[in-house]
């Protein structure tokens, strides 16, 4: 590249700092932006309500008309989830995707009515150009096909992503290319931003060939049964050697969950996974003997909705469970499920049916993220100057920043960020900058952004306390109280076992609005906080509860 005179070229983080979930970040070199990724959070169960958890956008949408390309890593919702929002908030000229994942969007914008043209497969050949950046390739190893990490350069140095990786030397898919990664490290890498996710899991995590071993060995001890196997429905290699290994067994497969069978259905049009002469209707399933059927399923982590729950709650349309059942998770909790996974578990237990889980015994999972050796590898690969950890809670960040300083990083070169920073690429010299941080987005049914911290915690209140409904009947212009409050409350108390409760309340509401109307002054918003701040301390006096107070106030005009 021509050297010549810049501002330096900006990483702002938009997600995936201090969480597992949400990634998104971009590359700004002059006025010209490309975004890595745009996940998705999904919210734990403090998050009442909530369907996703966004990125906030507002950077891109001050900076649109700079926006070159959107650039994805691989298919995992956490990575393409915020697609669909985000092609409805700004002008994306361009999306460029491995072609798993470009197939994955296709169907995710598809299901939400969005028309968009400038969907374009890459491969680890692939290298742009968006005036001064350059952009190139290389494969890595995860747990879903077509996993990348990407190259991006500018007259100020070479920025890296390793997006999510880990080595594995036998792998159920294509083999990392390692000599593309030394070639990089070679020819000289500024800043690495490191997928930091099991950072604090120490040695090498296991080969997906492990777990491939163990299904063989499960099948061949529960060759009478009938098998059913919950796995994550992207984990698209765990699919291609079950796939593989009812094949082998002479078993067909029957699969549930609309996610399984949109990952199913591409990976075997693609060629990822063969054998599509399995798949067969749960019609044709009840035909078959036990030994003949393996079902595929989602519901890994206990979801209320998914296959393998309705199947445990007896709900199930299709599939009834026998005493002679075997239930393999070949999964991990994800952190927070523990206990919705333990319910479901307990259900098949109460069915009779015999439930295998991933343990230190039995290798029926293993993580598509680098474990604490594996990440000393790619340092040592890359040999960057500057290290900033990505994807991740600030433990893991943390954890991984005290690898590079132990592969030789200078601690000063380790930039643990929070969503919102900044950091500037000048002369290939690396330093903090601004940081704006963006609250989290909430996508609630069809809104979008409508929903705000004060709404969640509301619901909170309300779930943990009930809602309790004062009714004011006043005549505002002749500042009169009609009649006595009316109170009525949901998840609070029972209304007609606490009747002397509910007269000390309506009691003292109509002190307060009785006290406000002398006031000429009082308007509806002051009565409606006087009413609100007074009985709040009042009632949690009474009860030790602190439900949700809510005045409605009925201006009723009387003629003379």
């Amino acid at each position: 590249m021509n050297k010549k005179e810049t501002n330096g070229t900006k990483i702002v983080v938009l997600g995936g700092l201090g969480e597992v979930g949400k990634n998104m970040y971009c590359v700004m070199h002059n006025d010209a932006i490309v975004i890595i990724d745009a996940g998705v959070r999904f919210p734990d169960s403090e998050i009442m309500g909530v369907d996703y958890i966004l990125p906030d956008f507002t950077f891109l949408k001050e900076n649109e008309d700079k926006i070159k390309a959107l650039l994805i890593t691989h298919g995992h919702e956490d990575h393409i989830g915020a697609i669909p929002f985000l092609l409805q908030s700004l002008n994306i000229p361009e999306i460029y995707a491995p072609q798993h994942a470009k197939e994955l969007i296709a169907v995710k914008l598809q299901d939400r009515n969005i028309r968009f043209d400038n969907l374009i497969a890459y491969n680890d050949q692939t290298k742009l150009k968006f005036k001064d950046i350059e952009i190139e390739f290389f494969r890595v190893t995860h747990s879903i096909p077509d996993s990348h990490g990407i190259s991006i350069k500018t007259p100020d140095g070479r920025i890296v992503t390793t997006g999510d990786y880990k080595f594995d030397l036998t792998p159920i898919g294509p083999m990392a290319d390692l000599y593309k990664m030394a070639t990089l490290g070679h020819e000289g890498v500024d800043i690495l931003i490191g997928d930091s996710t099991n950072a604090l899991n120490e040695g090498f995590s296991k080969s997906e060939s492990a777990v491939d071993q163990t299904l063989n060995e499960m099948f061949d001890k529960c060759k009478n049964n009938r098998i059913i196997i919950a796995t994550f429905a992207s984990n698209i290699y765990r699919v291609k050697h079950i796939f593989e290994t009812c094949f082998k067994h002479n078993r067909k497969i029957c699969i549930f969950g609309r996610s399984m069978e949109n990952n199913i259905n591409i990976s075997l049009n693609a060629g990822y996974i063969d054998h599509k002469e399995l798949l067969i209707t749960p019609d044709e399933a009840k035909n078959l003997k036990p030994n003949e059927v393996t079902i595929l399923c989602t519901g890994t982590q206990g979801e209320p909705l998914a296959a393998l729950s309705r199947m445990a709650n007896g709900t199930h349309k299709y599939i009834k469970l026998r005493p002679d059942d075997i239930v393999i998770f070949s999964s991990s909790a994800i952190p927070g499920n523990a206990l919705s996974i333990s319910k479901t578990i307990n259900n098949l237990y109460l069915k009779g049916v015999k439930v295998y889980t991933n343990n230190a015994l039995t290798d029926l999972h293993t993580s598509g993220h680098a474990n604490q050796e594996e990440i000393k590898l790619m340092i040592r690969l890359l040999n960057p100057k500057y290290l900033m950890p990505f994807h991740g809670d600030y433990r893991m960040l943390k954890k991984q920043a005290n690898i590079g300083i132990m592969c030789g990083i200078p601690k000063e070169h380790t930039f643990i960020l929070k969503n919102g920073d900044t950091l500037t690429l000048k002369n290939h010299v690396l330093t903090r900058s601004e940081s704006k941080p963006g609250a989290d987005v909430y996508v609630d049914g069809n809104r979008i952004g409508e929903i705000g911290s004060a709404v969640i915690k509301d619901r909170k209140i309300m779930a943990n306390d009930g809602i309790l409904v004062v009714i004011i009947n006043v005549d505002m212009k002749k500042r009169h109280l009609l009649i006595k409050p009316n109170i009525t409350t949901r998840g609070f108390i029972l209304v007609n076992e606490n009747e002397e409760l509910i007269h000390k309340i309506e009691n003292k509401a109509e002190q307060i609005i009785t006290a406000d109307l002398t006031n000429p002054k009082t308007t509806f918003a002051t009565l409606k906080n006087d009413v609100t701040d007074t009985l709040y301390p009042y009632i949690n006096n009474l009860t030790g509860r602190k439900p949700l107070i809510l005045p409605v106030i009925l201006d009723i005009k009387r003629d003379k």
